[in-house]
């Protein structure tokens, strides 16, 4: 279990235990020590400075409102792409910057291409310089940003394989480039649709969409279990299961599961 908890300024403890109560109640325990992201500082520095001394991080000093004025055009995934503003500073520019504000810290993705084979999606490649540009690995206010985190955790962890949203399908080439430059193996990635609103929208915290109190209130884990196997293809409408019945079904279940998976309609809310 992994708290990622690296924005301290937003992320609070309660909100640690609120969802640990729920991953309880659903019948999840962790099988190991639970990982707090807010104290793993000193790992991603340690990181942050191998890629440093690589040559491959520079100080970024552009705000937002400078990066949606020269942003390149944006990536499929609408994030603008970075047109390497600070890339190549000149020495005394950068020491008058330094004395206005805090930088972040950015790597230099170069003429990189990336390639992956995603156990749903199929394979992937991106040209990180035309598609991604150079990413932020440190924000300005110290914090380290996802992307390294995440790498540095998973690799440590011993983490062999990933699945998770197709909306962090993207993200997964710059996750693969600092891979490779840290000396770690990538783990194998499935991306799997989201769970979506009748109307389309992703479901959100903001739009208050349902949540887990609301489903507690009114539903019982195995009514929730089941209607998660019955939107994978893997159960009858309506079936009740505890966690251990749903492993058994996903266990049985033939190899093309994941093309059964991409296919379900995901509008049900």
């Amino acid at each position: 279990m992994r708290i990622e908890d690296l924005d301290q300024q937003r992320c609070r403890p309660e909100y640690a235990t609120q969802l640990l109560d729920d991953l309880h109640w659903l019948g999840l325990e962790s099988d190991g020590e639970i990982l707090y992201q807010s104290q793993r500082t000193d790992i991603y520095t340690e990181a942050f400075l191998r890629l440093k001394n690589e040559g491959i991080v520079y100080d970024c000093f552009c705000s937002r409102a400078d990066l949606r004025a020269s942003s390149a055009p944006h990536a499929s995934d609408g994030t603008p792409i970075y047109p390497g503003t600070c890339r190549n500073m000149p020495a005394d520019i950068h020491a008058r910057m330094l004395q206005q504000r805090k930088p972040a810290s950015r790597v230099a993705v170069g003429n990189t291409k990336t390639y992956f084979c995603d156990g749903n999606y199929g394979n992937q490649s991106c040209n990180l310089a035309t598609e991604c540009g150079d990413f932020v690995i440190r924000r300005s206010d110290g914090n380290f940003a996802y992307q390294l985190a995440v790498v540095v955790d998973d690799a440590l962890s011993g983490i062999t394989e990933v699945v998770r949203g197709c909306d962090l399908l993207p993200s997964t080439h710059q996750q693969i480039f600092l891979y490779n430059h840290l000396g770690y193996t990538p783990p194998k990635f499935y991306h799997l649709p989201l769970l979506m609103s009748t109307d389309g929208r992703r479901l959100s915290k903001r739009d208050a969409d349902t949540d887990m109190g609301f489903l507690r209130a009114h539903y019982t884990p195995a009514q929730i279990i089941g209607l998660l196997m019955h939107l994978c293809g893997l159960c009858p409408a309506n079936t009740h299961l505890t966690l251990y019945e749903a492993l058994d079904i996903f266990s049985d279940f033939p190899l093309q599961a994941g093309y059964c998976i991409a296919n379900v309609n995901s509008n049900v809310l």
